[in-house]
């Protein structure tokens, strides 16, 4: 839609100011505005609750809501839900569930749940008199998060790490303040971000109050989590005998169908065009079961595809053995979700 000229003040029309000027905008515009109309949920409250996640709602965007069934994971088996626009995502889901069932299912494990966030600045100083205060600039970080980090560590998380970093060799005067999170079961965003706003108060407060330093102020760019989580792993496998793949296809042996899929496991372990696409299937799977939760597919993509490229090379998320007549699929992936 083409409008004539900026629209000033539009976050506080309500919402069916918001329709109404979109409808004189358009011809058509009251048929328009009863289609979209037709998507609110018949309860006002709930309609209200989802016009409240987001800005300027004007409707509904439904997705299909499905599930994957007979999905055995560590000897459980579960149904699990997808939410996308692509149904053959879910079919080749369950089959694959169905068939790995019967085979084991799918072992999984999880690596390690630690998060980071970073508080990054600009400084001209003595980085080296600074690193010699940093037990004392730890500590008094450390006190000033208690109100914020005292939950946490009821639960058995909280900050586990913290350190300064010298990034100067990649940008003249940058220097990081690097903290290391276990947040439990929670995703933990708001809970990292405001620990790193704390922290850069009180790194600037140190070096710029306390006497002790002299020269231009310390200057924080940002204090902000990463959404890259190389130690929040987790790790899901299947494995079976070659020879149990003698059905899968009448063209192929069982050997044959192994050494043709080992093959292209490989291609997507060399080649950034396969493995770009590689990796996308195995998106279509992880975030319609992110969105189906409620979790923030965009972080778990982009941290993904950083983990993919974290020898400097874009490669395939999975890795494949076969040794000794026995078949191992593997993906490991960072992953941080509540």
């Amino acid at each position: 839609m083409i409008v004539k000229k900026l629209i000033s003040g539009f976050s506080k029309l309500t919402k069916d100011q918001k329709l109404s000027f979109i409808a004189a905008q358009m011809p058509n515009g009251e048929h328009i505005i009863s289609e979209l109309k037709s998507f609110w949920h018949q309860d006002a409250s709930v309609q209200k609750m989802f016009d409240e996640f987001s800005e300027n709602t004007l409707t509904n965007y439904f997705f299909p809501y499905g599930v994957a069934p007979n999905v055995m994971i560590n000897g459980n088996i579960m149904m699990v839900p997808m939410v996308i626009e692509e149904s053959s995502v879910i079919a080749a889901a369950a089959n694959s569930a169905k068939y790995w069932a019967g085979k084991g299912g799918f072992h999984s494990e999880i690596l390690s749940t630690v998060k980071n966030g970073q508080v990054h600045f600009i400084w001209k100083g003595d980085f080296r008199r600074l690193k010699e205060l940093f037990p004392q600039l730890k500590d008094q970080l450390l006190q000033r998060t208690f109100p914020i980090t005292a939950n946490m560590q009821k639960r058995g998380g909280g900050v586990l790490d913290m350190e300064l970093i010298d990034m100067t060799s990649k940008l003249q005067d940058y220097y990081q303040l690097s903290v290391k999170f276990d947040t439990r079961d929670s995703m933990g965003a708001n809970f990292i971000n405001s620990c790193l706003e704390e922290y850069a108060s009180g790194l600037r407060a140190f070096v710029n109050d306390s006497g002790l330093f002299e020269g231009e102020p310390l200057q924080v760019i940002m204090s902000i989590l990463s959404n890259y989580t190389p130690e929040c792993t987790v790790r899901t496998w299947v494995e079976c005998d070659v020879k149990d793949f003698a059905d899968i296809d009448d063209s192929l042996t069982a050997e044959d169908f192994v050494w043709k899929f080992e093959k292209a496991v490989q291609i997507a372990r060399v080649d950034v065009h396969r493995a770009a696409t590689h990796n996308k299937g195995i998106f279509n799977g992880v975030d319609a079961v992110a969105l189906a939760t409620g979790n923030d597919f965009r972080a778990i993509e982009a941290c993904g595809h950083a983990w993919a490229a974290r020898d400097g090379q874009y490669r395939s998320l999975t890795e494949i053995k076969v040794e000794g007549g026995r078949f191992h699929y593997s993906l490991t992936l960072p992953i941080a979700i509540g």
